[in-house]
């Protein structure tokens, strides 16, 4: 299979290519072509010739392309999942979910394309406004630079396009490096939606590039508009290169499971380990840190190490995966170093931890502190560290002491506790009852701190691409 940069949904090869191998066994998969300076200003003026077009769209021509995207999304199913699992190296069970959301993705985006409406608001409130009324609606602020990452190369990039087309915004698409063939295939379903609902291909141009090249589009004029997710340091530089535009940014975390003294000690292990360890932690809402109460803790460490030792890294196809190869030897490399870091000053692995290339044996780390990349930053992979807690009050104190702040979980059934959870956490969201991973695609998504600025999740997201525009019409009363 081979990935080409498309402009206006006709392809245009680059001089450079890349082969696109996968992490589990290095097995070549196809070869992605690099679109250059040229091609991306093509990509670039081609959305912004459209988008005079694809603003004026009617709410039915939209909703016909976003459910034939959707429709074309569910037809394929199986072809989606098993590309996913052999590109990026995600057990094929869990791609298979991740397609069967992006199916939803865009569904919520056909929803979300006839409910764009506005308001009609009275302005007799003080006697200057007398005789008058505004109209308000949403209308697009521009093209969308939408640039994506590995972990989940279909329904990411779904939850910058369907709220984009929901609004009648083209894209230009800048999928991860490590995914280029999904984005691909994807462009392919769109650009024949496209077709279909009479909607102009130049609503999507994709063009995998070099990151320089990726910097300069950020700073381009033309695109209002930067939905970015990954890193919070390419973020936070995103940023600063264009602080006028406006700056959707995902940037991940190291986010808390909290076990309270009244919870469930197995199912505190079983969120666990699936909020810990599915698709080898490389999450942004992984459960990394596991806040445990002390009269669980013993329990708790004792059993999830128990589970988690026996735990396989496997090949992505197996059917009952959960944990397989990271993304590639550097991500691997660098999970091993930090747990080696942590260990130097002080930390315990009770199982886990070592592996070869890829492969890293999913970890359970005690005596991990505040200073230790295992706790301050975002591991990216299968590692937890456990912490003993008692006092509610240094609880919230710990959690909050790091510069992310995505999502929590909670397990408990003291209101109380909840109650101050939600209102002392410093997140983006608390999940009740689950573990920080729980995200459903309409919810509004994001966090603060270092986790990023704005909100995903397509009627949230919405509101991101839009401006509030107003028609104050004096006489009517």
């Amino acid at each position: 299979m081979h990935a080409h940069p498309l402009v206006a949904g006709e392809p245009r090869p680059g001089s450079v290519s890349n082969p696109v191998t996968a992490p589990w066994d290095g097995a070549p998969l196809g070869t992605v072509s690099l679109a250059d300076a040229d091609t991306v200003d093509a990509a670039v003026a081609s959305a912004h010739t459209a988008f005079a077009a694809t603003a004026a769209l009617p709410a039915h021509r939209r909703r016909a392309l976003l459910t034939a995207i959707s429709r074309a999304l569910a037809a394929d199913e199986t072809g989606f999942a098993e590309l996913i699992a052999r590109e990026v190296a995600k057990p094929v069970a869990l791609a298979r979910g991740e397609v069967q959301r992006a199916v939803e993705t865009f569904a919520l985006g056909a929803e979300e394309s006839v409910r764009r409406g506005g308001d009609t608001l009275p302005l007799d409130r003080t006697a200057a406004g007398a005789g008058a009324v505004a109209i308000t609606r949403r209308v697009p602020r521009g093209p969308v630079l939408a640039i994506t990452p590995f972990n989940f190369p279909l329904n990411l990039v779904a939850h910058k396009l369907a709220p984009a087309f929901a609004v009648g915004a083209p894209v230009v698409l800048k999928p991860a490096p490590q995914a280029p063939l999904t984005a691909a295939r994807l462009a392919g379903v769109v650009h024949r939606a496209c077709d279909e609902a009479g909607v102009s291909r130049a609503i999507l141009q994709m063009v995998p590039c070099p990151n320089d090249i990726a910097e300069a589009m950020v700073r381009d004029p033309r695109l209002p508009v930067v939905s970015f997710t990954g890193s919070d340091a390419v973020g936070w530089k995103l940023r600063a290169a264009a602080p006028r535009k406006t700056m959707v940014l995902e940037l991940g975390g190291n986010a808390a499971l909290i076990a309270a003294a009244d919870a469930d000690v197995d199912d505190a292990v079983a969120r666990a380990v699936a909020g810990g360890f599915a698709y080898a932690g490389q999450v942004c809402i992984k459960a990394q840190r596991l806040f445990v109460h002390a009269d669980l803790y013993e329990a708790f460490v004792a059993k999830l190490t128990e589970r988690v030792a026996a735990l396989p890294v496997c090949d992505p196809m197996d059917a009952a995966g959960l944990c397989s190869a990271l993304i590639d030897e550097r991500s691997a490399r660098r999970v091993r170093q930090w747990i080696a870091d942590a260990v130097a000053g002080g930390a315990t692995v009770r199982c886990g931890g070592g592996g070869e290339g890829s492969r890293v044996p999913p970890a359970v780390v005690t005596g991990a502190v505040a200073g230790m990349r295992l706790v301050d930053d975002e591991v990216f992979g299968p590692v937890v560290t456990v912490h003993r807690w008692s006092d509610a009050d240094a609880l919230f104190a710990e959690v909050n002491a790091g510069r992310y702040g995505l999502q929590a979980g909670l397990l408990t059934r003291d209101l109380g506790l909840a109650a101050q959870a939600f209102r002392r956490l410093e997140v983006g969201a608390v999940i009740l009852g689950d573990g920080p991973t729980f995200r459903v695609d309409a919810m509004p998504y994001g966090g603060v701190k270092d986790s990023g600025a704005g909100r995903e999740g397509v009627r949230s997201a919405v509101g991101e691409l839009t401006d509030l525009r107003m028609l104050v019409w004096r006489g009517l009363g």
